[in-house]
């Protein structure tokens, strides 16, 4: 009983993690109509931004660590969010009105860009943070066991949850939000009523950069790096388990994803390691194959 209850546990910070990366890629998703593997490059981005500018302060500039931790913060939402900026606009907006492997290949071009730019600006050393907030808290004990997680894990689970609470009631009850779900279900008609569907567009898609970046860098600061190689996989995976929950709906999107991050605990647990991959991505190919709708032409 314990071993299952500290798996459940350890499922929920990469469950978070998950739901947060799925909310914001169907914002993205929403005005562009297309698989975007650009996102997941830029989660990594942002990890690989804030390890090499916390390692400049750090040791060319000499500040105490916290310092040098709030500049790499900081430049890694600069470079991000600019970066995201100049995608959506002149990469990802002229190009989703073309064919669905235009914004393929590009995105494909963008990921690698990306991947290299931050390994050069590293010249390819693999950079580290000290651990942070790993103080142990036990959630459950008995006489046996003690099921437990870290502060760090505790904490990066309620900023997660808390990102999309936030982003959920701006959907839902704002302005900005109604203004989305026009631009996502009819762009011509959007623009026919007096909205600008490509100023939504820009705005949507640096949302989601946003989304991706603060995952980013709580996911650097719970493990410590962000390996080059990151962008490619994430990219991919991002774009499988989004689709657990369907792309319409953010929070849905994000529903599904958390529970492919339960999945894949409790498979690590209790399966075979080497077949985890595997057997979830076969499970989100069969989920998308079977959610895909056809649209008759008459």
């Amino acid at each position: 009983m314990g071993y299952l209850l500290q798996q459940l546990a350890n499922a929920v910070p990469l469950a978070a993690l998950y739901a947060a990366l799925a909310f914001g890629y169907s914002l993205a998703f929403g005005v562009t109509k297309r698989a975007d593997i650009t996102y997941g490059a830029m989660f990594a981005f942002a990890g690989q931004i804030l390890l090499l500018f916390t390692d400049f302060a750090y040791n060319k500039l000499w500040l105490v660590l916290p310092a040098a931790l709030a500049i790499g913060i900081g430049l890694s939402f600069v470079y991000s969010l600019l970066t995201g900026f100049w995608i959506g606009r002149s990469i990802m907006r002229p190009l989703v009105r073309r064919s669905a492997n235009t914004v393929i290949v590009a995105a494909l071009g963008v990921t690698i860009l990306l991947m290299e730019t931050a390994r050069l600006a590293s010249q390819t050393r693999e950079l580290w943070l000290p651990p942070l907030l790993n103080t142990t808290v036990v959630l459950w004990s008995d006489a046996s066991f003690k099921v437990t997680l870290t502060l760090m894990q505790l904490v990066n689970t309620g900023l997660m949850i808390a990102l999309i609470a936030a982003g959920a009631l701006i959907l839902r009850y704002t302005r900005l939000g109604r203004i989305w779900r026009a631009v996502t279900d009819d762009p011509l008609a959007a623009e026919l009523c007096g909205t600008s569907s490509g100023r939504v567009f820009l705005i949507a898609y640096v949302a989601a950069i946003f989304f991706a970046t603060c995952c980013g860098i709580l996911t650097t600061f719970y493990y410590g790096t962000m390996d080059f190689g990151a962008g490619l996989l994430f990219g991919l995976k991002v774009l499988m388990i989004s689709a657990a929950g369907g792309y319409s709906d953010p929070l849905k999107s994000a529903g599904g994803a958390a529970g492919v991050g339960f999945a894949e605990t409790l498979w690590t647990a209790y399966g075979s390691f080497l077949w985890r991959d595997f057997a979830v991505f076969s499970l989100l190919v069969f989920l998308l194959v079977m959610s895909r709708r056809e649209r008759a032409i008459p």
